[in-house]
């Protein structure tokens, strides 16, 4: 895959000191949380403060690893997994899905090692759908009226995302991140390495359905319904759609992550 570095971060990160692959490769930032090693490889996550030329600073994730790779059809060799991921960023970003702000990818091979580096935006004043139910769990739910304004906002993205044929494949609520701005939400999507384009969009639309609920445990089964209703956007259940929803939520039964603690009602 090519390198990428839109111009006008090409000018923060040389201001930084930081303008090609072995300064980024090089720096000295502590890990954000504890290196993946595995695939043969490894895979860590810095957090960093980078100084805008005007003097504002802009928080970035940067992402380094080294023989982690992933093997397809198109790469039986092998490719670096931040290659899938960073595709798929640029996937979202062409179709005008919230999703991260690329700021830098490239990938080398150094002395038979093959590394690769991918820095995006940090979400300022985002927090995880996951986390912000923990927090309602704990402190006190918020009106019904306020959760179904969120359930709408996720709605239209994912909703937006399976019309595309895109398929997530980690729904999970830790990997939708909100902002509440008055009476406005902002969704963005993280954690797209694993995300797959699908012939059929009723194939996407189910994974991801059944995934997000299968992990929305503290969820009451009235606001899972009601999310499933404004995601296709019906006001009560047709035929055809009783039967999907009981199909997934047989499916999550099946599974058994739902539990009965500290649901909203």
């Amino acid at each position: 895959m090519k390198d990428y570095l839109p111009e006008h971060w090409q000018r923060i990160l040389s201001h930084n000191k930081l303008g090609d692959f072995a300064s980024l490769w090089d720096l000295d930032a502590g890990w954000f949380e504890d290196l993946n090693k595995r695939r043969g490889g490894w895979s860590g996550v810095s957090h960093c403060e980078l100084d805008r030329p005007d003097g504002s600073i802009v928080g970035v994730f940067l992402k380094r690893q080294e023989n982690h790779i992933t093997r397809t059809l198109t790469h039986p060799m092998g490719m670096p997994t931040f290659t899938r991921e960073m595709q798929n960023i640029l996937r979202f970003k062409a179709a005008d899905i919230p999703a991260l702000e690329p700021v830098y990818y490239a990938e080398r091979r150094i002395d038979g090692d093959l590394r690769a580096i991918l820095v995006t935006e940090e979400l300022a004043g985002y927090e995880s759908l996951e986390d912000w139910v923990t927090r309602c769990a704990r402190q006190g739910w918020p009106t019904r009226q306020l959760r179904a304004r969120l359930m709408r906002a996720v709605a239209v993205v994912m909703s937006k995302m399976n019309q595309h044929h895109l398929q997530h494949n980690c729904f999970y609520p830790k990997h939708i991140f909100i902002r509440f701005d008055g009476d406005d939400i902002s969704v963005r999507i993280i954690d797209l390495e694993k995300t797959k384009w699908r012939l059929f969009k009723s194939y996407a639309m189910f994974r991801d359905l059944y995934t997000l609920n299968r992990h929305s445990q503290r969820w009451s089964r009235t606001d899972r319904l009601r999310f499933f209703l404004i995601y296709l956007g019906l006001k009560r259940l047709t035929p055809r759609a009783r039967a999907l929803w009981h199909s997934i939520a047989q499916r999550t039964i099946k599974k058994g992550r739902l539990r009965n603690i500290g649901r909203a009602q």
